[in-house]
């Protein structure tokens, strides 16, 4: 990952915003998950989206990474958390009320050190054993 000083604080580049953004313990996370999504799991960077905002209620909320199909249809909706975070009940909670909005077919969540992914059907939470690849999920979708 490209890495800059700038008055004396790290900043960080992101390939989908095309910027440099503050390296905080939480971006590092985002930024290693959306490498690691496209280069190993086959996500195309420019169907990506980070921190989209959406209404919940009367909040405005940002979703940290919300990965598309062509159709601009969200697959993969992901929860980044800073490493010293523990993944916990009231994160997965927050997760699944961006879901509600968004209505990813995956949903994933982590720390960088630890990842749940998973799949609702029928309001049931299915887990997986692993992150499904782009190409997996575009097949099972058609």
């Amino acid at each position: 990952m490209e890495i800059k000083i700038k008055n004396g604080k790290e900043y960080i580049f992101d390939i989908v915003r095309k910027k440099y953004v503050r390296k905080q313990p939480e971006e590092w996370v985002r930024q290693y998950m959306i490498q690691y999504l496209n280069r190993e799991k086959g996500y195309p960077i420019s169907l990506m989206s980070i921190e989209k905002e959406k209404k919940i209620n009367t909040l405005k909320k940002r979703c940290d990474i919300v990965c598309n199909d062509k159709n601009g249809q969200p697959l993969l909706l992901v929860e980044c958390k800073a490493k010293k975070i523990d993944l916990t009940s009231e994160v997965f909670n927050q997760t699944i009320t961006y879901q509600n909005k968004i209505k990813a077919k995956y949903i994933l969540i982590t720390n960088g050190k630890k990842h749940y992914c998973f799949e609702l059907k029928k309001n049931q939470v299915e887990f997986l054993k692993k992150i499904p690849k782009y190409q997996e999920i575009i097949n099972v979708k058609k």
